[in-house]
């Protein structure tokens, strides 16, 4: 190669000829390339000195390739043609690696965050790609081939869906919480206790007056109280000991394990045909590395089902 380095210093000047000869005008390269006309000419004219031989016929406002230039034009086309080819398929295969799950971002930081090293342990040849919604992307119009999505999987005919947790819901508070309130050991007793609402934007939830009927408790509204529309900042909340909140076992599993977190209450709801699950379109068909993500998804699902009880 160091023979071909001296004959040609600049693999630019090819694909500079290639676009001259194909359109048979200077001009029409230069626009097709993004250069001025006189860069093209120079550029040939540059290539035909190392060469030593003429490529092109210089006619009035035309330029016609000579027989040498025919024959170098056909073999430098197939060469880049076969480069181009070649980068084609190995960016095409990178971007198969990169796989992309919309999510909620209290799923992304409670249940996706903790287990990222794991994920990269297990599948350390895939790029993950978290994108968070408010809403409940819409995966048939997005380029995007998986999401995580709560509720009944019978209300979404469009598309797959597999178990990635039960909905499950406990009242939580914090260790110094309880230590300053005692601990509530009934859903009546939290009635007298600061409670932490979650106002959703978009998406329904579960809030405390369904949670207290689950139980047979009538729930009085409070005339102060404590509403954040975003789960993560709820959480937080409770962590710093404001009061006690609604928990999803499946996002507080680590930190009720951890002490972080304490149940209390007495009492968990568990929603009936919801859940929360790994969809992904019926439209098209999953790749090789959205399917291995796919998997993981639901395997860690399994595993931590199974942790949990």
């Amino acid at each position: 190669m160091e023979t071909l380095r001296r004959l040609l210093p600049s693999a630019s000047s090819l694909i500079i000829f290639e676009a001259a000869g194909r359109h048979q005008n200077f001009t029409r390269a230069a626009h097709e390339l993004g250069m001025t006309q006189a860069a093209v000419s120079y550029a040939v004219r540059n290539l035909e000195e190392q060469l030593g031989v003429a490529l092109f016929h210089r006619v009035h406002r035309a330029v016609e390739l000579t027989d040498a230039g025919e024959r170098f034009h056909a073999d430098v086309t197939l060469g880049l043609s076969r480069i181009q080819k070649s980068a084609e398929d190995i960016r095409a295969k990178g971007r198969e690696a990169n796989v992309t799950l919309a999510a909620s971002t209290a799923f992304a930081s409670m249940w996706m965050l903790p287990r990222l090293a794991k994920l990269r342990a297990d599948l350390p040849d895939i790029d993950l790609r978290i994108q968070t919604s408010v809403r409940d992307l819409d995966l048939d119009e997005e380029p995007i081939p998986l999401a995580i999505r709560g509720g009944d999987p019978g209300k979404w005919p469009r598309y797959h869906a597999a178990l990635l947790a039960p909905e499950v819901i406990t009242a939580v508070a914090s260790p110094a919480f309880v230590e300053s309130h005692g601990n509530p050991q009934t859903p009546e007793a939290l009635l007298k206790l600061p409670l932490i609402h979650l106002e959703e934007p978009v998406r329904s939830a579960c809030d405390w007056p369904h949670w207290f009927a689950s139980a047979g408790v009538r729930y009085p509204p409070q005339a102060r109280r404590l509403a954040i529309n975003d789960y993560v900042l709820v959480i937080q909340a409770v962590l710093s000991g404001e009061g006690v909140a609604l928990g999803w076992q499946h996002l507080i599993e680590g930190q009720v394990r951890s002490g972080a977190l304490v149940p209390v209450g007495g009492h968990a709801l568990t929603m009936q045909d919801a859940g929360f699950y790994v969809v992904w379109p019926r439209s098209r068909e999953l790749n090789g590395p959205a399917r291995r993500v796919r998997d993981w998804l639901v395997e860690e699902g399994r595993l931590s089902r199974r942790e949990t009880g």
